[in-house]
């Protein structure tokens, strides 16, 4: 990958990867306040700097799962460096870069704007289905007396759950995920069968829900409206796959109005997941 003349990729720095969440929350994103640091410790590979000299100039993250599957997101150019090929340049290194680093034939998802698109397919990618975010101010819900705290499920169990649902098992990287400060966690037993679990996230302006999963809508319910009225008066966002018009009226149900969305991409083929199942992804930047 030539580059002119100064510029250079490489992993980032702490103080980058906080300069890349900022530039984040200016493009109105609004990152989960301890998101990057879970991939970063999960993975410290995990994001990748475009400098000019010792300035950053754009990045991006490129975890890997192990090396069994990769996800590219958190793609951003500063403004005073877009329009220069700069970008394509940073993106098709991150691309490279995360092949080298999985095993031969690895898959590689990520959630792409709308009109990007074709730029994405040019690299290799394939659209899957729209993943939409609703949100809107959390309402009055109603905690559920189906739900248990998720701190009160045995992890191995809730990893187990976890991976019906992901292209890959990521048990370290969801126990991190779902112990972050501030995080509200709810799950659904059924005769001592788990079958749902959402967790609610602090991010720069109120909250995320992701990853919610359930094995029908009535549980998906019961475990939206506990995380709700944890929550209420807050922002909340959710991150549907277009597929499941479950979790659309679900959304709706609570008021939630659609306001963004991404094109779910991928490269190479990946374990099929139970889109019916998953009420909100993890995260747009993650999987």
């Amino acid at each position: 990958m030539v580059l002119p003349d100064k510029f250079s990729f490489g992993v980032m720095q702490d103080n980058e990867a906080d300069l890349l969440n900022d530039w984040a929350i200016k493009e109105g994103w609004n990152p989960g306040v301890s998101d990057q640091l879970v991939a970063r410790i999960y993975d410290p590979e995990a994001f990748i700097a475009l400098r000019i000299n010792d300035h950053l100039v754009g990045g991006g993250s490129i975890i890997s799962y192990g090396g069994l599957y990769g996800f590219m997101g958190l793609f951003i150019m500063h403004e005073d460096y877009r329009g220069k090929g700069l970008g394509a340049k940073l993106w098709h290194y991150r691309r490279d870069k995360l092949l080298s680093r999985l095993q031969p034939k690895t898959a590689i998802g990520m959630d792409g704007v709308f009109n990007m698109a074709p730029f994405y397919t040019r690299g290799g990618f394939a659209l899957s289905h729209r993943d939409l975010r609703y949100e809107g101010i959390a309402q009055a819900g109603v905690k559920s007396f189906n739900v248990t705290p998720l701190n009160s499920i045995n992890f191995d169990v809730l990893d187990a759950y976890d991976q019906q649902h992901f292209p890959v098992p990521r048990s370290d990287f969801i126990k991190a995920w779902i112990n972050q400060v501030g995080v509200f966690g709810y799950a659904v037993l059924k005769k001592d069968v788990l079958v749902g679990y959402g967790v609610a996230r602090p991010c720069h302006v109120g909250y995320k829900i992701g990853p919610l999963f359930a094995d029908s809508a009535d549980i998906a319910d019961n475990i939206l409206s506990s995380l709700l009225s944890e929550i209420k008066g807050e922002l909340v966002q959710i991150d549907i796959p277009e597929p499941n018009v479950n979790a659309i009226k679900l959304a709706q149900k609570y008021r939630l109005v659609e306001s963004f969305g991404c094109a779910r991409m991928y490269l190479g083929n990946i374990n099929a997941e139970p889109l019916q199942n998953i009420y909100s992804v993890t995260s747009y930047e993650f999987g």
